[in-house]
């Protein structure tokens, strides 16, 4: 159970933040010879802008409100001549076809048929460039089949990977179109073994709520009451809690702790894989 205090910040943000994008100021984050400009969208949702500072060009993560992706480009004079596109569903992948209209000729990378102005389907370790960035595509189905995450990097550069709905800051996304074994393979196998410096970009402003599930697996681990105390303060600053490092989320996110005593405790498992199905099944009935 959170704390009192902890709690009545948690309801009042709930009651007055999560309904309005508004709340969530826009950031833009420095890698070095990259930046990341964090762009919230319609509820909840984040999309970014990555820059290559070597090359001046740049790229967008899910762009699903067309007119505030070009503001943005605009903002920061920046040539964007390619779309990642992370899955089909339409709170990220909804404003491509409007995109293309707009901005026409742009190559719109994706993993899944269902993307629409797909014009790039990507494998599992394709890569490209993004000036010169290297980008490596990682197949993560689950939530959908199709799902697909970009990891970053280059020379000079503090890697980025863009999550999209696989893995949340303290969470992950729900199994619509995939089973336990293919989160774990995604979580534990693909993404945990990126570097733990790796700043971790995801598609929604969750992580209250994934936070509040964290502290009811995990009640003894002080790195998840940490985190609450960092993403409420940031919260209550309109900032969003995005982006952390992976090294962190191993420190509190369940879905990354699947190996973890205590989390396995608290599912009454042993085998990882039993232990991610049992913990998403909770979590989709959680209310914190």
């Amino acid at each position: 159970m959170l704390s009192s205090c902890l709690r009545k910040i948690y309801t009042g943000l709930q009651k007055l933040s999560i309904n309005s994008r508004l709340y969530t100021q826009s950031t833009l984050t420095s890698h070095l010879n990259m930046e990341v400009k964090l762009i919230p969208m319609l509820k909840d949702n984040y999309g970014y802008l990555i820059i290559d500072k070597s090359s001046g060009v740049g790229a967008v993560v899910d762009p699903v409100e067309p007119d505030t992706v070009l503001a943005a480009i605009k903002e920061h004079q920046c040539p964007v001549e390619q779309i990642l596109t992370t899955h089909h569903h339409w709170d990220h992948a909804g404003g491509n076809e409007e995109l293309d209209k707009k901005k026409p000729g742009m190559t719109f990378y994706g993993g899944d048929d269902r993307i629409g102005a797909l014009n790039h389907k990507v494998k599992h370790n394709e890569t490209f460039r993004i000036g010169e960035l290297r980008v490596t595509c990682f197949e993560t189905p689950c939530h959908t089949r199709g799902h697909v995450c970009y990891y970053v990097e280059g020379k000079g550069v503090e890697p980025a990977v863009f999550t999209g709905d696989t893995l949340f800051t303290a969470g992950c996304g729900r199994f619509f179109e995939g089973t336990a074994p293919e989160m774990y393979r995604a979580l534990m196998e693909i993404l945990g073994t990126l570097p733990g410096e790796t700043r971790v970009y995801c598609g929604h402003e969750y992580t209250l709520q994934n936070l509040a599930f964290a502290r009811h697996v995990q009640p003894d681990n002080q790195a998840v009451q940490d985190m609450i105390k960092d993403s409420v303060q940031k919260r209550n600053e309109g900032l969003p809690t995005v982006p952390t490092t992976l090294a962190q989320e191993k420190s509190y996110n369940p879905f990354l702790r699947v190996t973890d005593p205590e989390v396995q405790s608290f599912a009454k498992l042993s085998d990882p894989i039993e232990v991610m199905g049992y913990l998403r099944k909770v979590k989709d009935n959680f209310k914190a």
